[in-house]
């Protein structure tokens, strides 16, 4: 089994201290965004290598903190420069399972969040299950719920319904991008983007795959800060410096 991270992208929001550095990298408190969650996964669960997908004008930064890191981790180089022609999470993927030739479970994860709770339980509630899984957490903003993937789920935490940003959703639970596929499941990739699936939003596949096959969904026992502008930023840097 393997963590997948997604950084590749350009994180114009938070420009200028990502207009020539990955938002990754950036530290949050003593340690940055990525080592926060690589730490966590390497200490707490039987989870020990690292496939960090970059883009190409950030890829030498990701190879110079790998370098120096004491993990195993993989530098994958989608080879785009620039914002307008990013791949997209699902595509860069897909990407690396095919540079690296990857075939076994994946756990994958955007990398510009910082988490107060540890992933083991998540990693521990997917390997129960048997089957590929998500992350999720109440939001009871309704503004919010239509900014983001809603799901509902049954009494064995099945997966019901996914909805990608919707205008009337059917329930409250929200999925942020933490994932955990099987490998049979990683393997029809391709097949979902063929199939009309939204290359750039990282739910977008398990959203496709939720109507393909059973999932399961793992509501999170602690809170996350998703680092997208100066403001969640400077909020990471007051709760966790």
């Amino acid at each position: 089994m393997k963590c997948v991270i997604l950084a590749a992208g350009y994180a114009t929001r938070l420009y200028p201290l990502t207009e020539n550095f990955p938002k990754p990298l950036l530290k949050v408190g003593k340690k940055a965004i990525l080592e926060w969650l690589v730490d966590d996964v390497d200490s707490n669960t039987d989870i020990h290598d690292f496939v960090i997908i970059s883009n190409h004008k950030f890829a030498h930064h990701f190879e110079a903190w790998a370098s120096a890191s004491d993990k195993n981790v993989v530098v994958v180089d989608d080879g785009t420069s620039t914002n307008e022609t990013r791949l997209g999470a699902v595509r860069d993927i897909l990407f690396a399972v095919e540079q690296l030739g990857l075939d076994e479970d994946l756990l994958v994860m955007a990398g510009d969040n910082v988490l107060n709770f540890s992933l083991s339980n998540f990693v521990k509630f997917a390997m129960e299950k048997g089957t590929s899984c998500v992350m999720c957490h109440k939001e009871e903003e309704l503004a919010k719920q239509q900014k983001t993937a809603i799901i509902t789920v049954d009494e064995n935490c099945c997966i019901t319904t996914y909805e990608e940003k919707p205008k009337e959703p059917k329930g409250n639970l929200a999925v942020p991008p933490f994932y955990f596929y099987k490998k049979e499941d990683v393997k029809r990739i391709q097949e979902a983007l063929e199939d009309g699936c939204n290359a750039d939003a990282p739910g977008s596949f398990a959203a496709w795959l939720s109507h393909k096959t059973k999932m399961h969904a793992y509501v999170m026992e602690g809170k996350r800060y998703d680092i997208g502008d100066l403001k969640s930023y400077e909020e990471a840097q007051r709760i966790f410096g």
